[in-house]
């Protein structure tokens, strides 16, 4: 019964630290890529994204396939000065496969607080980053003001749209 027991506990350990390797894996791979955008590194940033990767900006136009997103950031890499997120919040969930993982996340940014969610792919064994989306988050007491800002704005956008579908 107790060499039952022990080797239970084996395996438990050996699946919980499997699970935890991938979380810091992917704590790690997420800190990279911000770590990239904040040092203008282009190569590396990319790098760390899936070759069929989406990232949603903040911008209700900006849903960017990964070679569209490339040629929009290339200038700002290029000047040295891209973007600089650091995460303060992190909930990081896996398959049971461990080969897919999804995220949320709350950043220290030039926006102030803004909120990332995504999914990773495993890929030959490295964790990318296959879907971001970035919001900004706004509290939601001055959430009428917001709308009265871009009300405007937005109301030409949900015309273009709709004439579009």
């Amino acid at each position: 019964m107790m060499k039952k027991i022990s080797l239970l506990l084996v395996l438990v350990s050996t699946v919980l630290f499997a699970q935890e390797d991938d979380t810091v894996k992917i704590t790690k791979t997420l800190d990279a890529w911000h770590a990239a955008a904040g040092a203008a590194d282009f190569d590396a940033y990319f790098e760390l994204m899936t070759n069929d990767a989406v990232f949603i900006g903040t911008d209700a136009t900006e849903n960017w396939q990964r070679e569209e997103f490339m040629s929009f950031s290339k200038p700002y890499f290029d000047k040295g000065k891209a973007w600089n997120f650091t995460a303060v919040e992190r909930n990081i969930y896996k398959n049971d496969e461990a080969n897919f993982a999804w995220f949320d996340e709350l950043l220290d940014t030039q926006m102030k607080i803004c909120r990332g969610s995504g999914v990773l792919k495993k890929v030959d064994g490295q964790w990318k980053v296959a879907h971001y989306v970035l919001s900004i988050a706004v509290p939601n007491d001055l959430v009428d003001e917001l709308v009265e800002l871009k009300n405007e704005k937005d109301n030409l956008l949900l015309q273009a749209l709709k004439i579009k579908n």
